[in-house]
């Protein structure tokens, strides 16, 4: 994966709208729906990808800063709210967010 489908691929399953009638990683767990298997795992590569490309980059552009922002604290935040109200998620999910929240917040702090 290179940086412009990594990039891309963020946000797609965050921003922006999804065009290939499945709903997006973030559109799920909002509607209280477990991810589809493998979001998670790719969009963990395309946050390596994007650190990787950007490390010694001064800054970010909003848009992608808001897609790392809504991976790390709305998924977070859609995910507690569905548990409070009963929804069964998978297991891993609760690791997902974190490791997803963790790589995030590594493509903000140095970018690898």
């Amino acid at each position: 994966m290179d940086y412009p489908t990594a990039r891309q691929f963020i946000l797609k399953q965050t921003v922006a709208p999804s065009d290939e009638g499945q709903a997006s990683f973030l559109q799920r767990i909002q509607q209280g729906q477990a991810p589809i298997p493998g979001q998670a795992t790719s969009l963990l590569l395309a946050l390596r990808v994007v650190g990787d490309a950007m490390r010694q980059e001064p800054q970010i552009e909003r848009q992608l800063a808001y897609a790392l922002f809504l991976l790390s604290y709305e998924s977070r935040q859609c995910y507690e709210a569905g548990r409070n109200q009963g929804i069964e998620w998978p297991p891993l999910l609760d690791a997902d967010l974190t490791r997803l929240a963790a790589a995030a917040e590594k493509v903000l702090s140095d970018g690898g």
